[in-house]
């Protein structure tokens, strides 16, 4: 048989898909929550830095880096919105 046969089968089937669905769903989340909230402490630092006046014209890798990666964080968002509610 291709699929569950039984009431027990059924409900068997159901528990495993829907806990990896679960899953799946609060890793992909949980962790782009936590890169967020990394970037948002990375930026707040970069503020405090840049009224402190530590960057230059030709001095300004920190607030590059940290710019480079908050882009990162927001494509992963789109492909997350996707991914996760739309296919």
């Amino acid at each position: 048989a291709a699929g569950p046969d039984g009431p027990f089968e059924v409900l068997f089937f159901h528990k495993i898909f829907f806990y990896r669905v679960g899953s799946t769903f609060f890793i992909l989340t949980g962790f782009h929550g936590l890169h967020v909230t990394l970037g948002t402490l990375m930026l707040i630092i970069i503020l405090l830095r840049v009224i402190k006046g530590h960057f230059a014209g030709d001095n300004h890798f920190g607030f590059e880096a940290v710019s480079w990666y908050w882009h990162f964080v927001d494509v992963v968002w789109v492909g997350l919105f996707l991914f996760v509610y739309i296919l």
